[in-house]
């Protein structure tokens, strides 16, 4: 992991002022991580934090900078469902793929910046072992009404 290698993540996450959420619980008939090879598969996640669901739609309501909160929550409770997962999140050799999806009106041309905000998390985090390709979405729903949902792929 470059520059970070030597620097235990949960470490730096404490640094830059971070807690872990719980992780999630599967909704479905599904698991949260599954490991193939060495790629770590994320379920998708919706945006919450200690209050709950981060819910709502971009371009009715919400803003720009709640949108990219809510990603920044999603990457959180990633993190946390791959820690458990992997025990450790020092395992982590780089992220290599986000695909976000944003709750937004019809035309809403801005899902990029809102997804952004897991991007920027995930480069703070990881340095250049974060920098991944991604999707960014805007659809008309998403589970629980929630501002983003964000699904991840990691090599280890």
């Amino acid at each position: 992991m470059l520059e970070y290698q030597q620097m235990r993540i949960e470490s730096r996450l404490y640094e830059l002022g971070y807690v872990l959420p719980l992780p999630p619980a599967p909704g479905g008939n599904y698991t949260s991580a599954k490991i193939v090879g060495n790629l770590v598969f994320l379920a998708g996640v919706i945006s919450a934090d200690e209050q709950g669901v981060i819910a709502g739609t971009l371009g009715q309501g919400r803003s720009l900078e709640d949108g990219y909160h809510a990603a920044r929550c999603c990457v959180l409770t990633q993190l946390a469902a791959l820690k458990e997962a992997l025990g450790t999140l020092d395992h982590v050799q780089q992220i290599v793929s986000v695909n976000g999806y944003v709750n937004s009106v019809a035309g809403f041309a801005e899902s990029p910046k809102v997804i952004n905000g897991a991007s920027d998390l995930l480069v703070e985090l990881f340095g250049d072992a974060g920098r991944h390709v991604r999707a960014a979405i805007g659809v008309s729903a998403l589970p629980r009404n929630a501002l983003v949902e964000l699904q991840m792929m990691v090599a280890i």
